[in-house]
């Protein structure tokens, strides 16, 4: 369902924005009359970007690594060099890169899944604060997950904690300076395949395994015994962006069929 006009007027920054929850949210809020910068790594952010402007909405996009602070930096100057101000920022890169037992992580590898679904968030709060500031006004709206309880992916759950308690206290701190701090913590989600892989180097027959352990996990705790729709996601995060949500702050919004994490 779109709303006409629900972001008219109004500039959105979506991280993650390639493929998946995050091209839907920038699909459907261009639709509801905002206008759109694309932030991702990959090449094909740009098919976003000519897909919302085909359809008559003002996009721009901008490839940048978000795992970096000086990649958040750059999407959000570029945000306010196009358009002059950043309204809403929703902040959903992340992913589990691997599931396994946590005994059998790596090092290098916690350090990754960390770097993966944390530090974008973090940085991306840090770098839109500047901007939001000035105008008195904003709203962050962070992605992040029902898996802070899990199987089989314990460093992404830290990560995902992590997000939890950034919310809060950001909410908290800046509630004075005119700016909402919200996130939705989705369940497992029906999906396309991804065009870039979580995990470039692929999964092992173990690997596999571990991971049919996750999901089988994810399905039974949920108590509609299903994964959600990319819709069923898509909605709960734009609500909070918008000003229908305008006395919600601070709160972890679960989108998991029931499953509260």
């Amino acid at each position: 369902m779109v709303f006409a006009d629900r972001f008219a007027g109004k500039v959105m920054v979506v991280t993650g924005a390639a493929q998946g929850i995050g091209a839907g949210v920038a699909s459907r809020a261009a639709a509801e009359g905002a206008s759109l910068v694309l932030v991702d790594r990959a090449e094909i952010v740009t098919e976003t970007e000519a897909a919302i402007r085909a359809a008559g909405a003002a996009a721009i996009s901008v490839q940048c690594d978000l795992e970096t602070h000086a990649g958040a930096v750059q999407a959000m100057t570029a945000a306010v060099e196009a358009f002059g101000r950043i309204d809403v920022l929703v902040n959903n890169v992340g992913g589990a890169i691997r599931m396994r037992p946590f005994a059998e992580f790596e090092p290098d590898q916690i350090d990754a899944e960390i770097r993966r679904s944390l530090m974008p968030t973090l940085y991306c709060c840090h770098a839109v604060l500047p901007a939001m500031i000035k105008q008195a006004r904003g709203t962050i709206v962070n992605v992040s997950s029902n898996a802070t309880r899990g199987i089989r992916r314990v460093p992404y759950s830290a990560a995902k904690g992590g997000i939890n308690a950034l919310t809060q206290s950001l909410a908290m701190e800046y509630a004075e300076a005119g700016i909402r701090v919200v996130a939705t913590a989705p369940g497992g989600t029906e999906a396309p395949p991804r065009r870039v892989p979580r995990n470039a180097a692929g999964d092992n027959a173990q690997e596999q395994a571990w991971m049919a352990e996750a999901v089988a996990q994810v399905t039974s705790s949920a108590f509609m015994r299903r994964y959600a729709t990319l819709d069923e996601q898509i909605a709960p995060i734009l609500f909070l962006a918008s000003d229908e949500a305008s006395y919600v702050t601070g709160s972890i919004l679960p989108v998991a069929g029931g499953d509260l994490g």
